[in-house]
């Protein structure tokens, strides 16, 4: 999918050397997976501190759920 984007031709330059890759497209791609795979863990550490464990099977209802399975 071809998309034209208006990117800070410095930011540009600097993640190219930084990132080592060849191409402004493997930058880019690369730039996007990596603020993807970031904001995805900060919403798992969000998430630390709201599970009670009284909420949580034992190992023994683990294992007979995995039985089942």
């Amino acid at each position: 999918m071809a998309t034209n984007l208006q990117i800070d031709p410095q930011l540009l330059e600097r993640a190219l050397q930084v990132g080592g890759k060849r191409t402004k497209r493997e930058t880019v791609n690369e730039a996007l997976t990596e603020y993807i795979q970031r904001r995805e863990q900060l919403k798992i550490l969000d998430l630390f501190g709201t599970v009670d464990p009284q909420d949580m099977l034992s190992d023994e209802e683990l294992r007979e759920q995995r039985k089942r399975a």
